[in-house]
């Protein structure tokens, strides 16, 4: 008798055949194994080479006294006014300094810059992981068109899965509803192939980092 079986049905029995065949797992020990070469490298080094080359501005300040004073020279040069920051830390850091900033989001809609902290660096691309666990939540590092992020040596991490680690830690299994990488500000090339910064979000992102 003719064989009328149709070749997706051989496939599928090809399929079912193999599901039921117990095998052991010829790689079991991929997941440990490194995705990248070794680096000699500092992270700190990486990510701040990486993350300029996607336009993001690095600074390493000495302690806070360095920050506010990097942060004061940059707000008189680009003449920002309406700086607004929602994280109590942030506030506390701001306040003992007497820097002027917005706390609440009253006239939200002519802010000039958000200011954050974040969970991770992610020293292999330069990204920084950010999540609305803190009181910044959402909006405060995408509206504005600056985005300045105050980060810590011990924030310092070289990939990504190890960034999900210090979240895990921090929040165990009460997640945050948003977690997300944020690889220098924001851009696009849909028009006529042509880059543009600042079309979604921030056309300008700093990070500042601090021991600690």
């Amino acid at each position: 008798m003719r064989d009328i079986t149709t070749s997706k049905e051989k496939l599928l029995k090809k399929i079912r055949k193999a599901l039921l065949e117990k095998r052991d797992n010829p790689y079991p020990q991929l997941e440990d194994q490194p995705l990248y070469p070794a680096t000699d490298e500092m992270p700190e080094v990486v990510f701040a080479e990486q993350f300029t080359n996607v336009a993001g501005q690095f600074v390493f300040c000495e302690d806070e006294l360095q920050f506010i004073e990097n942060l004061l020279t940059l707000a008189e040069e680009r003449k920002w006014h309406k700086i607004y920051c929602w994280e109590p830390k942030l506030q506390e850091i701001l306040n003992q300094f007497e820097y002027p900033h917005y706390e609440t989001d009253k006239d939200f809609e002519q802010a000039e810059v958000g200011f954050t902290l974040c969970e991770a660096l992610i020293a292999r691309n330069g990204s920084i992981l950010l999540s609305n666990g803190n009181m910044a939540g959402r909006r405060l590092s995408i509206y504005p068109s600056v985005h300045i992020v105050l980060a810590y040596t011990s924030q310092m991490v070289m990939d990504l899965k190890d960034g999900f680690k210090l979240i895990k830690t921090k929040y165990g299994n009460q997640l945050p509803s948003m977690i997300s990488t944020v690889t220098g500000p924001s851009r696009t090339a849909d028009i006529e192939k042509t880059l543009v910064l600042g079309a979604h979000g921030p056309k300008e992102l700093f990070v500042f980092m601090l021991e600690g």
